[in-house]
């Protein structure tokens, strides 16, 4: 039996505060083979601080801890510093939510697709270049060229949010995390770029993990779901099985899923129970 390319036990991130400890995500533990998962709720329910911590990204002074936090074997949490920086953008990379914070302002769209490229690959800058052209291609991102010479406020928001995911994928990645990596596309480029993940699963055995606020786009598009709430997994779910969730709070998320057909007034409001956060 093939070993989990990513395993999670027990995973905490705390942010000290005025107030107190505030922890962001408690407890947390899954494991990852080459398949595609999805992790989703609601803003604040720990969705992103899991996906930093796996990446060694927690902003300061965010403590993390785990009883295990290993990637292809690798005890990620006894890792030092230039082995984590090595693999990160290379073997694991993320995809931000937002494009806008994420790209350098000063520096072309090009220019920042190959010095990620060529951190990581020992090529010139010609075959650096032909290699982004490609991937703003697979993106599709007509006129990749003219794209690449391009700062990124002379990019729309979802032009952006492709560069993004071009970056992060043109190192052929074993692991990618996905922050709403489609929430500011359209529908048909949202399903160009969800098969352009698809193929990389399939192709190179890739891990993915999707985070998303969509349930419909992660239960059609992964093998299993994470549903989070308060920093922590409230329930685990295979995407066929989604119709059969049982906790109250997953079903109140499906029950707020917009709908064409039958009367939908009032709208639906999802009711919360203080023992979910326990």
């Amino acid at each position: 039996m093939k070993p989990s390319l990513l395993e999670v036990e027990d995973l905490h991130v705390r942010f000290p505060l005025a107030q107190g400890m505030l922890e962001a995500v408690r407890g947390v533990s899954f494991t990852l083979g080459h398949e595609r998962l999805g992790i989703v709720g609601e803003s604040g329910s720990g969705k992103s601080q899991t996906g930093r911590a796996i990446l060694g990204l927690t902003a300061k002074p965010g403590i993390v801890t785990a009883k295990r936090l290993a990637f292809d074997g690798i005890d990620l949490m006894e890792a030092p510093p230039r082995l984590r920086r090595s693999l990160r953008g290379s073997r694991m990379t993320m995809v931000m939510q937002d494009p806008s914070y994420s790209l350098n302002p000063v520096m072309t769209v090009g220019q920042q697709i190959v010095e990620a490229y060529r951190a990581h690959k020992r090529v010139s800058q010609a075959e650096a270049r032909e290699a982004a052209r490609a991937m703003l291609d697979a993106v599709k991102i007509s006129q990749p060229d003219r794209v690449m010479a391009l700062y990124p406020h002379e990019v729309s928001g979802g032009m952006g949010q492709r560069v993004m995911i071009a970056m992060m994928l043109i190192t052929g990645p074993d692991l990618l995390i996905a922050d709403e990596p489609t929430s500011a596309l359209d529908v048909t480029v949202r399903i160009e770029v969800l098969r352009i993940l698809d193929q990389l699963v399939a192709e190179r055995g890739m891990g993915l993990i999707l985070i998303s606020h969509d349930l419909e786009m992660v239960a059609s598009f992964c093998d299993r779901i994470l549903v989070m709430y308060a920093g922590r997994i409230v329930e685990e779910l295979s995407s066929g099985n989604l119709d059969q969730a049982q906790h109250p709070y997953t079903r109140g998320l499906m029950g707020c899923v917009p709908k064409l057909s039958g009367d939908r007034h009032p709208l639906p409001v999802l009711t919360r129970d203080p023992d979910w956060a326990r």
